[in-house]
């Protein structure tokens, strides 16, 4: 029997039964992927990795983005991550100070769920781009 757990689906636009699969079948061409976790919804095809390195390995990565999300992230972490990794801000305060202007609890580019969300968190990581 295979495992599977609630996951939000941006695809889908709500909770689903995700199934845990491997590489293989999610890049089926890269089998340097083949033995890493992943999360997979059925319903649309879209899929989230795992905290493979950690002793959770299977612990999923965030919500299952579609690909023009992940495509979003991606932008932003293109603008982030040079940030942190300069050594100019910490990545939990510009997290925090992501979290604060959008009055989210907490904040983390994986819990990202839609594209006009992505949209509205670009603006304001350009905006402390500019301000730090």
């Amino acid at each position: 029997m295979s495992k599977t757990r609630a996951l939000f689906c941006c695809g889908c636009q709500g909770d689903v039964s995700a199934r845990l699969t491997d590489g293989k079948e999610i890049y089926p061409r890269r089998p340097d992927l083949w033995d890493l976790p992943f999360w997979k919804c059925d319903a649309c095809g879209n899929f989230v990795g795992c905290h493979h390195k950690t002793n959770n390995r299977t612990r999923p990565l965030g919500c299952i983005p579609t690909p023009e999300i992940k495509e979003a992230r991606r932008h932003i972490h293109r603008i982030l991550d040079p940030i942190w990794k300069s050594g100019r801000r910490a990545r939990s305060e510009l997290y925090s100070m992501i979290a604060h202007v959008m009055d989210l609890p907490e904040y983390h580019t994986a819990d990202i769920r839609s594209v006009e969300q992505a949209n509205e968190i670009l603006r304001v990581v350009r905006e402390l781009e500019v301000a730090i």
